[in-house]
């Protein structure tokens, strides 16, 4: 235990030293090459170069390229064409030899995986607007879908809050057909098995299933028929459009606060012909370049911020550590951690009825946003863990917003007893299978990390009256369980953070031990420990790999394990233990972890995550999380989270 308490007491002190002054944390969220890539041919796009900074990019760039040639989209994985047709522009937009030997290693992969054409569809958007393809090879999405009601099947308001917000101003641009200004006349035909003029098939296989091959044949129908639309309906549509976008422009914090929908708009403004000196475009522009980070020599381009997750997360580590009779500077932890809940009451959205509002007019707003502000699309699991960690932290001056957080994720509760992520029911699968969507995931319905969440959130605060709710999620996560005992990490890497999710959810909410849904999900996590005494799992099981396994432990898989197993009451089993002397073991002198290997999940199978944050976070939580239970006299995990 003398190991446990010096690791914790390092951590501590480690994580507190990164809190900014006004009570806040916030780490780097890193993605693959593809947004540092997309941000240099913005620039070129616009005719707006810094070459310092691009330089920059390109050092970053280049460190990431794959020993197969390519880019990955995650540390480690195999090639992916698309983020490799991206990072191969955007380098020879800065200025690399097409010869150089990196280029070159690039090119040839591409071309063995059957070139450019071969893109994913935001890919050959990109290539559209440079020229390098004709716009029919991208799928038909006209304009006018903007008016289209809620009850339309194709309607936007049907699509997920990311959806939405990217696609708007992007269909703009499909309207407009602008052409990047691209002063330095780069092209990448060189990618191309075929030539583009060639191409026929942009749109093919593999389907996910039948209504693919059928919207298809849809698209070929559309795509002649939008020739037929009238000047002033597409006028009309183009405003919409506009009328959306504008109220969500959140400031610096840009268009639904993520890089796509940001670059989309400033792309959009330039096509529109409004000044870069307009107001809405400098702002705009100014929330792209707010999400570059730099380091040292190099620079990357992140595809959002997430300071309220990363301050609610580090607020359930500190508070964690400094609770108990042995809690490390409890009267330092909680000023520290004073600070960051009145840093969290003032970001809590009470006064926009966002998006989510349209499936639930009657609901108040009471949620909070992933990023610094992002009004119109507030989500349930930053609400649920920015609630506990409130209703934890104790001062009364939390209880208005906690509440105003309960009644919000109570209204946000799914027909089916789960929870999305942004919105509710938002469900309707077809959408998933028409050609625009081949990344599979245009939409946000519930799933198993989400729900026990907002499980855990409403069960830690125990209102009686709240059980209705309670019970129909934990019969959504019944029956969501995989045969193997794990459940699906939708927002983290992966069946070990859906089951971690789920066990802390059905502890809080007071299933038994022994019930079979839960005995099954702890042998499951024992049987995929590995020798080190770790956890690890790698992105692949995304994409069909056996889950929960990986050639390494890793710090923050590891600790969600055992915090898994210590909600499932196993404080004492030795596989907590030997988690535990792997966290102490791989902890550094300064107190924290390395972890180079991507551990969370944008979209599954097309854009993965790294966050910084993890690493400190959670062994952090669950080395003082197994000192605490050791001295309680129950042994028994109090909290939801």
């Amino acid at each position: 235990m003398a190991d446990v308490d010096r690791a914790a007491d390092r951590a501590h002190a480690a994580l507190g030293r990164r809190q900014n002054d006004d009570g806040h944390w916030v780490f780097e969220l890193e993605a693959d090459a593809t947004i540092p890539a997309e941000y240099v041919l913005l620039e070129h796009y616009l005719d707006r170069i810094d070459p310092a900074l691009e330089a920059r990019i390109g050092v970053y760039l280049r460190r990431i390229q794959g020993d197969h040639g390519g880019w990955p989209l995650y540390y480690g994985g195999k090639f992916d064409i698309s983020a490799s047709v991206k990072a191969y522009f955007a380098l020879k937009a800065i200025g690399d030899d097409v010869d150089a030997p990196h280029m070159a290693r690039a090119r040839a992969a591409i071309l063995d995986h059957g070139g450019a054409e071969r893109s994913n569809v935001f890919t050959r958007f990109q290539l559209a607007l440079y020229g390098e393809v004709p716009w029919h090879a991208t799928p038909a999405m006209p304009v006018e879908l903007v008016l289209l009601p809620r009850k339309a099947f194709f309607s936007m308001w049907n699509m997920s809050y990311w959806s939405r917000t990217v696609i708007a101003p992007l269909l703009v641009l499909a309207a407009l057909r602008p052409r990047a200004i691209n002063p330095r006349g780069v092209h990448v035909q060189e990618l191309f098995v075929t030539p583009p003029s060639r191409i026929r098939d942009w749109i093919r296989g593999p389907y996910r299933s039948p209504l693919g091959r059928v919207f298809r044949y849809v698209d070929k129908v559309v795509r002649p028929a939008e020739r037929l639309i009238p000047e002033t309906t597409r006028r009309r549509a183009i405003k919409a459009a506009v009328d959306f976008i504008e109220p969500r422009l959140n400031g610096v914090d840009g268009l639904g606060a993520i890089y796509p929908a940001m670059a989309n708009t400033v792309m959009m403004y330039r096509a529109l012909g409004v000044p870069d000196s307009d107001p809405r475009a400098a702002t705009a522009w100014e929330a792209v370049r707010n999400l570059l980070v730099e380091n040292g020599e190099e620079t990357y381009c992140q595809p959002c911020v997430s300071p309220i997750w990363d301050t609610g997360l580090a607020g359930h580590a500190m508070i964690e550590a400094a609770s108990g009779p042995d809690g490390v500077r409890p009267e330092e932890t909680r000023q520290k951690l004073a600070a960051a809940a009145a840093w969290l009451r003032d970001r809590q959205i009470l006064d926009v009825k966002g998006d989510w509002a349209i499936n639930c007019p009657d609901v108040e707003p009471g949620g909070w946003a992933f990023q610094y502000r992002n009004d119109y699309y507030p989500d349930v699991d930053d609400t649920a863990v920015v609630g506990m960690l409130l209703h934890r932290e104790g001062d009364p001056a939390n209880d208005e917003a906690i509440e105003r957080a309960r009644q919000w994720i109570i209204g946000m509760q799914s027909s089916n007893g789960g929870w999305g992520a942004f919105d509710i029911d938002n469900n309707l699968e077809f959408l998933n299978h028409i050609p625009f969507a081949d990344h599979g995931a245009l939409l946000d319905p519930p799933t198993a990390d989400v729900t026990a969440r907002c499980i855990s959130f409403l069960a830690q605060l125990g209102h009686p009256e709240d059980r209705p709710v309670i019970e129909r999620g934990i019969d959504y996560l019944r029956s969501d369980q995989e045969k193997e005992g794990c459940w699906f990490g939708r927002w983290g890497t992966n069946y070990i953070y859906g089951t971690w999710s789920v066990l802390c959810a059905y502890n809080a909410a007071g299933v038994a031990h022994d019930d079979p849904s839960m005995v099954r999900a702890v042998e499951w996590l024992r049987a995929v420990q590995r020798e080190d005494g770790g956890w690890g799992e790698d992105c692949a099981s995304y994409e069909g790999a056996t889950p929960g396994i990986y050639h390494e432990s890793l710090p923050s898989q590891t600790a969600w394990a055992v915090l898994g197993l210590m909600a499932a009451g196993l404080h004492g089993d030795p596989a907590v233990a030997r988690g535990m002397a792997f966290l102490t073991r791989m902890q550094n002198e300064d107190g924290e972890w390395d972890e180079e290997p991507y551990n969370a999940v944008g979209f599954p199978k097309v854009f993965y995550l790294r966050y910084h944050g993890y690493r400190q976070f959670f062994p952090l939580m669950a080395l003082s999380r197994y000192r605490n239970l050791a001295s309680s006299n129950s042994r028994h995990v109090a909290f939801g989270f």
